[in-house]
């Protein structure tokens, strides 16, 4: 597929100019301000900020780019990179062909930061304020993606009101979101939007120099409803890549969806398709499904080996089935545990029927999968003085009823969910892949 394709260099020259001008000073300092306030919620997640392209090792992680156009977006199946910034935005405008006019001004300047270069060229002219705010220059691409998708109020706000003529299109899987789950404590403010972008890469420096460009050039059109920043991919979506590790210190995302799956697999579980629900024009994008959850880490940590172990299901250090084999070993649910091993619970099989593997295996939930691609997030400490820190779970998936919340709904009888708390939920249509005559991301939705 195009967008897995890599180069060494930068290679985007095109000349196009994605800002709106006549920003006055004061606007542009308080975007500024956005900027610099989120930047310090995310940490560095094992990356400096404000890394070079020449600075030695890292300097063909930091030329690395993804191509912008394709058949799907980039930052769905690309190799998760460190680093990730997510914001949803809500409309300030009812005018349909002021919202066509935003998705091109974002497109044409996606385009551009995804290959390492500015929104639009620099200038020093000293009466005007500059067009790109300027802080990732010099770092390179740094393997940035930038996906763009739609929420449910796009098409009926909270309102009723069907503000843009698109009401005739909204998704069924967007008009019922995710029902109530358990261990949920779910804040509106930290949920929904009419529009949503993701962007990932492997230095924060530069994902934060993209979404505060878009939110820039959005300016007069529409304002961030929320952001979130997320260090340290929770998942592999590609064979090449290791698996990670969560906050709780075990591999996670072992039987993930991977880039090398065959095509009919990953059109199965994957991409809409053009017989699905609105495959009209949303065929070639994904569903994606959020989730911000808390991890009691304080609580977590004084369990010993053997209890999170049976909790899981898996080894800590290798991160094998606890019912024998190496990482990546189809686990054995029915195989009886050995007698006096302390990781065998009162049902005496190898793996708990209500450990994590045990209820999240695509074995057994009918063969459903999906595509993690999660980020640790962690925000200070909490009245406690506890870690404010957990998952921010995020999974494309084709068919949100079909893929993500049968198995989201597991998780009241999952052991693991004693140690989580649910904050944020929300279900995003992610684009089509912009196609070389596409002039905007999501064209299809407005023809």
């Amino acid at each position: 597929m195009t967008q897995h394709h890599e180069t060494a260099e930068n290679n985007g020259n095109a000349d196009h100019e994605g800002t709106k001008e006549g920003l006055s000073r004061r606007q542009f300092l308080g975007l500024a301000g956005l900027g610099a306030l989120t930047l310090g919620l995310g940490g560095g997640g094992g990356f400096a900020l404000g890394r070079h392209a020449g600075d030695g090792i890292d300097s063909d992680v930091m030329k690395k780019t993804y191509e912008f156009r394709g058949e799907h977006q980039q930052g769905i199946i690309t190799p998760a990179q460190q680093q990730m910034h997510t914001a949803a935005f809500d409309l300030t405008t009812t005018n349909r062909d002021t919202l066509i006019e935003l998705l091109q001004d974002w497109t044409l300047a996606a385009e551009r930061l995804t290959h390492g270069e500015l929104v639009k060229d620099y200038t020093t002219t000293l009466t005007k304020a500059p067009a790109d705010t300027g802080e990732s220059m010099g770092l390179g691409p740094a393997g940035l993606t930038i996906t763009f998708g739609v929420g449910k109020t796009l098409f009926i706000d909270d309102e009723g009101r069907d503000r843009f003529g698109l009401g005739d299109k909204l998704p069924v899987a967007l008009r019922d979101g995710i029902p109530p789950m358990a261990a949920e404590k779910l804040d509106p403010k930290r949920g929904g939007g009419d529009l949503i972008i993701q962007a990932c890469s492997e230095d924060p420096m530069v994902n934060l120099h993209a979404l505060h460009n878009l939110t820039r050039i959005a300016f007069g059109r529409a304002t961030m409803r929320w952001t979130q920043l997320g260090y340290g991919r929770t998942s592999s979506t590609s064979k090449s890549q290791e698996t990670p590790r969560n906050l709780f210190g075990f591999k996670d995302g072992t039987s993930n969806i991977k880039a090398e799956d065959s095509q009919s697999e990953l059109d199965k579980h994957l991409w809409i398709q053009a017989g699905d629900d609105q495959g009209s024009w949303a065929a070639g994008g994904s569903y994606m499904c959020v989730r911000k959850i808390k991890m009691m880490m304080e609580v977590w940590d004084e369990l010993v080996l053997a209890e999170q172990e049976q909790i899981i299901g898996r080894d800590k250090i290798h991160g094998a089935p606890l019912s024998g084999g190496e990482e990546f070993t189809n686990p054995d649910f029915a195989k009886e545990g050995q007698q006096g091993n302390p990781t065998v619970g009162s049902s005496g099989l190898a793996i708990a029927p209500d450990s994590h593997v045990a209820m999240m295996n695509p074995n057994n939930n009918s063969g459903r999968r999906m595509l993690r691609r999660g980020y640790n997030y962690l925000e200070g400490v909490d009245y406690l003085g506890r870690l404010d820190a957990g998952l921010f779970f995020i999974a494309y998936v084709r068919n949100p009823a079909e893929g993500f919340i049968p198995v989201l709904a597991k998780m009241k009888s999952d052991q693991l969910t004693e140690y989580l708390q649910h904050l944020a939920s929300g279900v995003y249509l992610m684009f089509p892949g912009v196609k070389e005559t596409d002039t905007y991301v999501g064209q299809k939705l407005f023809e």
